[in-house]
């Protein structure tokens, strides 16, 4: 296999860092995405990563043969109101440099919908104008901006299209789920869109609600359980010989009703190598 395997944080999002690179190490994952921890989001501002926090965590990650392999920001950049953009950007930012003082590639951030009064372009413009302005800052530092496919921009186009107008130094968080359960989107048509624009990969499995009626979310399931391809996903990565993360995205904060991530987690894991 020419990729790499993390998980999100989002999966156990009451967890401390020293409990998450456990856990990492003990299931042979490359890579950790932090997104909580301790149900916190505003990473930058932890103990853990300053100073003499920040020099014991970088120590346990390498101890544990770990990298971080996605800082994911909070940021939202479809706000109508401009204020509310700029925070965003602001919030983000923070977010680079924090990645940069872990090494990590790459920040996440959404478009993401358009909202009550905005239109599709107007959207579209705002979010080029966040990713461009977060881009100037990260690419010194060697941080990429990536965004995700997630809202009305999941469908891989979609995503590709803002891509294209920011130019270099930004890239996709691929997550084929999204498209898949929103649009209908298969892995080979968003794969196809997004080419060599991808940076990190999502992976998780989905089951439509029972009774099957909107607006009720897909629920996540584990992998291999669920009506979304995601052995497919690999093969096209694999195919590509793609050499990044596939992250593990197992969404415990939003819906603490499933499987604990002492049993996710590892299942993931043995799922991708047959076992």
């Amino acid at each position: 296999m020419t990729m790499k395997l993390s998980f999100s944080t989002l999966g156990c999002p009451s967890w401390d860092l020293p409990r998450v690179i456990d856990a990492a190490r003990r299931s042979e994952y490359d890579g950790i995405e932090l997104r909580f921890l301790q149900g916190d989001d505003a990473l930058w501002s932890r103990a853990e990563f300053h100073g003499d926090g920040l020099a014991e965590s970088l120590s346990r990650l390498r101890d544990a043969g770990l990298v971080v392999a996605c800082v994911d920001s909070r940021s939202f950049l479809h706000q109508p109101e401009g204020t509310a953009r700029r925070a965003a950007v602001e919030d983000a930012m923070r977010m680079a440099e924090l990645a940069a003082a872990l090494g990590a590639p790459g920040i996440r951030l959404f478009g993401d919908r358009v909202q009550p009064g905005a239109d599709l372009a107007s959207t579209r413009g705002w979010i080029i104008e966040g990713l461009t302005a977060l881009r100037d800052v990260a690419r010194p530092a060697g941080v990429g901006v990536w965004l995700e496919t997630h809202g009305d921009f999941a469908p891989g186009a979609q995503a590709r299209s803002v891509l294209d107008a920011v130019g270099e130094g930004v890239g996709a968080i691929w997550d084929p789920a999204n498209a898949f359960s929103e649009f209908g989107e298969t892995p080979e048509v968003g794969a196809e869109a997004l080419g060599a624009t991808i940076r990190h990969v999502h992976l998780k499995d989905v089951r439509r609600p029972v009774p099957p009626a909107a607006p009720l979310p897909w629920t996540p399931v584990l992998p291999g359980s669920g009506e979304f391809p995601a052995r497919r996903v690999l093969e096209i990565l694999e195919a590509r010989r793609y050499t990044g993360f596939v992250s593990f995205e197992w969404e415990k904060k939003w819906h603490p009703e499933i499987e604990e991530p002492e049993v996710a987690l590892p299942h993931f894991i043995r799922w991708v190598r047959g076992s």
